[in-house]
């Protein structure tokens, strides 16, 4: 994570982040015989990244080490040793154990959710139309706070809006930071007011119309 400074507070950090520093300092300390427990360390982290973190594990496990992995990530899963999968659904219908094993015993069993969409079997389909929203947006300009240079953005309203990037270019910034807190501020007159050095004349129109 290159893209962290000194100057960063552990508070302005991801859940991730925080996570994958601590695992790089167990590196550092060359530990053996340790068992680790990690619950979803990808959490945040774009695939270009994912390897980084699978090489830190890998890393864990080759000085001896016993590493445990709660994760959902595909190539994670495929990386790993040996898999145990519960199931089969949640609440009151999982608590079970489906199927456990390597990698290809888990894309063979039927029984496993899990092994049907690793394998193929199983898939989320792409929806085939997009809704064309409200017809309102929402802007931002001169957004900068950490990793963030002065932008501006248009996120248009009523659909589903994704934000995506690699790994420290800025994503939880712009939507925690700055337009969370720009809501908090003018819904609730909650401090302290976002990193933003000039909002769109409409904002206060925009919020009041569209709650």
């Amino acid at each position: 994570m290159d893209y962290l400074t000194l100057q960063r507070s552990a508070a302005s950090l991801s859940g991730g982040e925080a996570q994958r520093i601590r695992l790089a300092t167990q590196i550092g300390s060359r530990l053996m015989g340790v068992l680790y427990v990690l619950d979803e360390p990808s959490i945040g982290l774009h695939p270009r990244d994912n390897s980084r973190l699978l090489n830190t594990l890998r890393g864990l496990r080759d000085l001896g080490n016993s590493v445990l992995v709660v994760e959902h990530d595909s190539e994670t899963i495929r990386t790993a040793d040996w898999v145990i999968d519960l199931g089969p659904l949640a609440g009151e219908h999982g608590g079970r154990i489906v199927a456990q094993g390597t990698v290809e015993d888990i894309l063979a069993s039927p029984e496993s959710l899990t092994g049907g969409y690793l394998s193929g079997r199983l898939k989320v389909d792409i929806p085939r139309d997009r809704r064309n929203g409200n017809g309102k947006h929402l802007s931002i300009f001169g957004a900068r706070q950490n990793n963030l240079k002065n932008i501006d953005v248009r996120i248009p309203l009523g659909k589903f809006v994704c934000i995506t990037g690699v790994s420290g270019s800025g994503k939880s910034t712009l939507m925690v930071e700055i337009l969370y807190k720009a809501l908090a501020r003018d819904l609730n007159g909650a401090t302290p007011s976002p990193a933003i050095t000039t909002a769109s004349q409409d904002w206060n129109t925009w919020i009041r119309s569209s709650i």
